[in-house]
């Protein structure tokens, strides 16, 4: 794994929302986030105008999808990314012409636009357009009755599923043309999410019979409690956002990288769900747990080339359980970069 010198100590936490505390970040910052750039141009020649979902381990070559599914957004983040980072004119272009192809997406019936459109244009210079396309189409699509943008029917099943990735980037992309609906999703979503111990993080809804909880994703998904804490990071810059802040800790797992199912404790890590947490305390002023986090992430599971590996898709399925994941390169490069400074100018 990635050799790093030792950093400076990091100042105190401040637990302001949204607040990331100034101050030096640790020497092995830089060096990490420049490598996981260096791999988006590797990638990019390798997958053309597709996008990359998961990469084997050993051989570092991707499995694609021609038109992104709900993963799209954060290929073209990576590539905004390395385009800030480089300042090349060529790695621009290629972010533009991967955020252009996310475009279809902003009329697809599906909360995971959040994802998708959010991410893919939070470093974009000229993302303006498809994200206000997209944040109306959302806000035609939420339900007032109940209280948030539904599942959707894009990836087949039925249609009012509350879940619990449906909620990151959709916090934040609806806030731009509805904060109050922005802010009744977000409840909508804790007020499921977290009536249950152990937590469920998805949920049916039928008329005569209200909300269901679903047994899939299962309980110990490690990525339910992740993703739920970006978007309480993303609500607390909602009006009365505080109130959102003040849960992150009993969403902070105890070990720095979770198990993929806490009900197999023998199974595979997910340091996808380590760097979405990452970003998400630094975004929420848990600026000293943050930067023990990645520090684990840098010094274990990433490699010199820029691979985030032991992330884990679908335990499930068995799909992908110990691999390189595009939101898990994407979500530590956004942290890196916030960390060190270089995430200033987004639209988040």
């Amino acid at each position: 794994m990635k050799a790093r010198p030792d950093g400076d100590a990091p100042p105190p936490e401040d637990r302001r929302a949204g607040c990331v505390k100034p101050g030096p970040a640790p020497g092995w910052a830089a060096p990490a986030l420049g490598s996981v750039l260096a791999r988006v141009a590797v990638t990019r020649a390798e997958v053309g105008d597709r996008f990359p979902l998961y990469a084997d381990p050993g051989t570092g070559a991707w499995r694609t999808t021609a038109r992104g599914s709900w993963t799209g957004g954060f290929w073209a983040g990576l590539q905004w990314l390395r385009a800030r980072h480089t300042g090349d004119p060529s790695d621009r272009e290629a972010a533009r012409a991967c955020t252009a192809r996310l475009a279809d997406w902003a009329g697809a019936d599906t909360s995971t636009r959040g994802l998708i459109l959010w991410y893919g244009t939070v470093f974009a210079d000229d993302g303006e357009r498809i994200r206000n396309q997209g944040a109306r189409a959302c806000r035609d699509a939420f339900d007032p009755e109940l209280g948030l943008v539904p599942w959707g029917s894009a990836f087949g099943g039925p249609r009012l599923l509350a879940r619990v990735d449906g909620v990151p980037g959709m916090v934040p992309l609806l806030a731009t043309v509805d904060a109050e609906a922005a802010g009744s999703h977000l409840r909508r979503h804790l007020d499921l999410c977290l009536r249950t111990r152990p937590s469920s993080w998805s949920w049916l809804h039928a008329g005569a019979t209200g909300w269901t909880a679903c047994a899939d994703p299962p309980p110990g998904w490690s990525r339910g409690p992740a993703w739920l804490l970006l978007a309480l990071a993303e609500g607390a810059c909602l009006p009365d956002g505080d109130s959102f802040a003040a849960l992150a800790d009993i969403l902070t797992p105890a070990s720095p990288v979770p198990l993929a199912d806490t009900a197999h404790p023998g199974g595979p890590l997910d340091t996808s769900a380590a760097a979405i947490t990452a970003l998400a305390l630094l975004r929420l002023g848990r600026r000293d747990r943050a930067v023990g986090l990645l520090d684990v992430l840098v010094d274990r599971h990433l490699t010199t080339d820029g691979r985030l590996l032991d992330g884990c898709y679908d335990l499930t399925a068995g799909t992908a359980v110990r691999h390189e994941l595009i939101w898990g390169d994407f979500f530590l490069a956004y942290a890196l970069a916030e960390l060190t400074g270089r995430a200033a100018g987004g639209t988040g």
